[in-house]
């Protein structure tokens, strides 16, 4: 193990005016006004140049320089950078060269009108020389806000002057972002002509960062139309620009070749008035196009090229507010230093692990040299500092300590992961092992290194050591590791067709991996995105994870195990709940039954009512029994069918499919459902045969169809050909009363004058009647048999026979026979003359 401490370099002795240097940071710190005058200081990217911007009392630079060659210094009289003036000093850039082989340094100061100085720094000419001065703007009325170089291009914000007729809206709206083709040669610096790629935007602060330009908003400028809430990310070679925002993971919009602010962020209006995005509080660009933010939320993020937002870190609750303003954060070499007041946070960005946390005497302000830039580096009012790494001694475990520190480590993650559960089940060691959930980044990459270079230097011998035993437990997480890190390295080097093939077979893998175990709120997200990027791979994912087979008869078969069945069936629904994302509210994934649905409406529709039937008989069956009208279901045991109808969409065009759903779910509320659409859309043919399927199943549930298609016979005559088919459904205990009411209430209102047997019309008659009223009014008049067995016994019960003591002869027995049986006889007859 390291422990990392800071170790000054030097106290400004060896720069020239060094104690001048330590004076301006001593009466700078006394002044209240002045706390933040590290904001001001730049240094060169050798680290051998200083530059104090000066505001107060009046505008001007002082430069320090370390000389590489001290004897140089002492004989010849060092010529000093020290500008003064009236015209404020905007910021210092240095120019890169064409040959940085010279050794010299260009630096540019540029001034709030435009004017701009470039100077070179000879150490065999004792200091810094002149080359020439140039203005930037075109309009002598312009101010320069902001200034930075990408490549070989010098980037800054201008300030147009107002117009007399523009109101206050408008004036926010008066800056532009301009560009200059700069190169240094040995006669000078040559500048290429004013190109603006950007006007009518607000206030923007110009970062370089690789071959981008990342243009910030002014924080202390509150914009009528929101447009702080975003910042933009531009390319100065290909002139394109992208709409990003500190929310996470927001790629708002890509817009090429756009010069119009207005127009580039049309799109955008509605959208910013939705989100409530965090502000910026510092930043720092990482060279490779990336950006470091430091949000009012605490969390330190970056800001990818592509538009990712990635969170690294997370400070303590009221750090920012508790530290003031000054801050300051750089990345080196993974390692993230960032200063908050006078306390240094060492964060790996890689898993978020916070190093070390060191408490300063003063503040400070980070930079990369560029000869040591794995080191973070540091001024402060009295020196330059570095972090470096020195050993710390750890205590030597016993040889026998092997085996318990592998279960040690089995146990710590127990702890850590039953923090997280939400689940009251106990976490062990053995579901540990099992459930595929060890996810200690550091750990894991500690053990994947040493199981790569394990399988490199396999030798015959086998010790059982507790890593090896601990390597062995892994065996099947680090194997698929190596896989899909097999399969990255042949996605890169693959062709368009060949990529299809593994982007499906990674996909595949994915799906089948997160079925295999619980589903955590995290993993569930991740599938949703998985089915929301590739559709079509999941679909082909679902057929192959699940053995989804369709015969001929359009039936499905699957032969997939209970277990994973019983995650698709999960009834947990987390669509009602709300994630919060930077202060947003964000909906939660769909459930996995209702991502499987979403992908079979989309690809095969007509599966959908076999694979709910299918679904119903994984669950236990469909509730054939439960054909109580009684019951009020939960959000929790939300029927499956209930679950399938929310795929499909509001606006009525799958109807039928609906009534397929309806049906298969064989519950009495769906199926009258069914029926009602059924006789909404006309389809009588199909309503006849759902009435004699589902007639049979249920006394309750005939008893409402058969009431329902009878309300509809008295209204219309378009289940004529169907009337001896109703009939048969007629209930037993339906009675001519109760019929007669049922259709006196649902006759139409009419002006014609039926007959009671009329043949042609839109109106019900005694005639179509008839047949139903003769067959119930003989029901009615027809004596019960249902009793018959009850009038046919005797009314008078049999005597009873005289008690015979124990041990008579058979004589006795017979006697007593043939008396039970004259005298029943006897009172069967007295029954039937009765």
């Amino acid at each position: 193990m390291t422990l990392l401490a800071l170790e000054q370099v030097t106290d400004f002795a060896d720069f020239t005016r060094g104690k001048d240097l330590k004076e301006f940071f001593k009466q700078a710190y006394s002044n209240i006004s002045s706390q933040n005058c590290l904001s001001d200081v730049r240094l060169s990217p050798d680290g051998r140049h200083i530059h104090v911007i000066v505001r107060q009392p009046k505008s001007g630079l002082m430069t320090h320089d370390k000389y590489q060659r001290a004897p140089l210094m002492q004989c010849q009289k060092h010529v000093d950078l020290v500008l003064t003036g009236k015209v404020p000093i905007v910021d210092v850039i240095y120019i890169p060269q064409s040959k940085p082989e010279d050794g010299t340094s260009v630096l540019g100061v540029i001034f709030e009108n435009g004017r701009v100085e470039f100077w070179k720094f000879l150490e065999c000419r004792s200091g810094w020389h002149l080359l020439q001065t140039v203005d930037l703007c075109k309009s002598p009325r312009a101010k320069v806000i902001s200034v930075c170089m990408c490549q070989n291009f010098i980037i800054w914000c201008e300030e147009r002057p107002p117009s007399e007729n523009s109101n206050t809206v408008s004036s926010n709206f008066r800056f532009c972002i301009c560009k200059k083709n700069i190169e240094v040669n040995e006669g000078g610096v040559s500048l290429g002509n004013v190109k603006i790629a950007l006007h009518n935007n607000p206030q923007y602060t110009t970062i370089s960062s690789g071959d981008l330009v990342y243009l910030l908003p002014d924080m202390r400028e509150n914009s009528s139309m929101g447009v702080s809430k975003v910042f933009l990310a531009w390319s100065p070679e290909h002139d394109s620009f992208k709409v990003h925002s500190t929310c996470c993971c927001t790629l708002m919009k890509s817009s090429s070749k756009e010069s119009d602010f207005k127009r580039l962020v049309t799109d955008c209006i509605g959208l910013l008035s939705t989100i409530n995005p965090p502000d910026i509080c510092g930043f720092s660009p990482t060279g490779c196009g990336d950006l470091l933010l430091l949000l009012s939320t605490g969390w330190v993020s970056i800001m990818k090229r592509d538009g990712g937002l990635r969170n690294i870190y997370k400070l303590p609750d009221n750090c920012l507010s508790a530290s003031g303003s000054q801050n300051s954060l750089n990345i080196y070499n993974k390692i993230l230093a960032l200063t908050i007041g006078r306390t240094l946070f060492l964060i790996d960005t890689n898993c978020g692990l916070e190093l070390e946390r060191i408490s300063l005497k003063t503040e400070v302000l980070l930079f990369v040299n560029t000869l040591d830039s794995h080191s973070p580096q540091m001024l402060s009012e009295t020196g330059l500092f570095v972090v470096t790494q020195n050993p710390k001694p750890s205590p030597m475990l016993p040889e026998d300590s092997s085996a318990l520190l592998v279960q040690a480590v089995f146990e710590e993650a127990c702890k850590y992961y039953q923090q997280r559960s939400l689940s009251s089940t106990q976490l062990t060691v053995e579901k540990l092992k099992k459930g595929g959930m060890f996810q200690a980044p550091i750990s894991l990459a500690a053990i994947l290194r040493d199981y790569l270079s394990s399988q490199k230097n396999k030798t015959g011998e086998k010790h059982s050591t507790g890593q090896e035993r601990l390597m062995s437990s892994l065996e099947s997480e680090l194997r698929s590791l190596v896989l899909l890190e097999d399969i990255k390295t042949s996605m890169v080097k693959a062709s368009e067709k060949d990529l299809e093939n593994y982007s499906e077979s990674l996909v595949q893998q994915e799906i089948c991996r997160l079925l295999s175990g619980e589903l955590e709120r995290e993993n569930l997200q991740y599938l949703n995105g998985i089915f929301y990027l590739f559709p079509t791979y999941s679909w082909h994912a679902i057929q192959a994870v699940l053995h989804l087979r369709c015969n001929g008869e359009g039936l499905l078969s699957s032969k997939a195990a209970a277990d994973l069945w019983k995650i698709i069936l999960s009834p947990v629904q987390p669509t009602a709940n709300f994630a919060h994302c930077n202060g947003q509210q964000k909906h939660s994934a769909l459930p996995v039954f209702e991502l499987l649905c979403h992908s079979i409406f989309k690809f095969q529709p007509s599966w959908l009512p076999s694979f709910l039937e299918l679904a119903q008989q994984q669950s236990g069956g469909s509730s054939k029994s439960s054909w109580g009208y009684s019951m009020k279901e939960s959000s929790e045991s939300l029927p499956l069918y209930k679950r399938a109808l929310t795929v499909l969409p509001c606006n009525g065009t799958y109807q039928q499919l609906e009534v397929e759903l309806l049906l298969c779910s064989e519950r009495p509320k769906a199926i009258m459902q069914a029926v009602r659409i059924l006789i909404k859309q006309g389809q009588w043919v199909q309503l006849a045969q759902v009435a004699e399927r589902f007639c049979r199943q249920s006394p309750l549930l005939n008893k409402e169809i058969f009431c329902a298609l009878l309300c509809e016979v008295s209204q219309h005559r378009n289940l004529d050909p169907y009337l001896d088919l109703l009939w048969t459904l007629c209930p037993e205990d339906m009675t001519v009363t109760s019929i007669l009411n049922i259709v006196l209430k649902n006759l139409p209102d009419s002006t014609q004058n039926s007959g009671p047997f009329e043949t042609h019309g839109s109106q019900v008659t005694i005639g179509l009647l008839k047949p139903l009223l003769r067959k119930v009014l003989q029901r009615e008049t027809k004596p019960s048999q249902r009793y018959a067995d009850i009038l046919q016994s005797p009314t008078v019960p049999p005597l009873t026979p005289p008690r015979q003591p124990k041990g008579l002869f058979r004589d006795a027995e017979q006697k007593e026979t043939k008396q039970r049986t004259s005298s029943g006889s006897q009172a069967t007859c007295q029954a039937r003359l009765v």
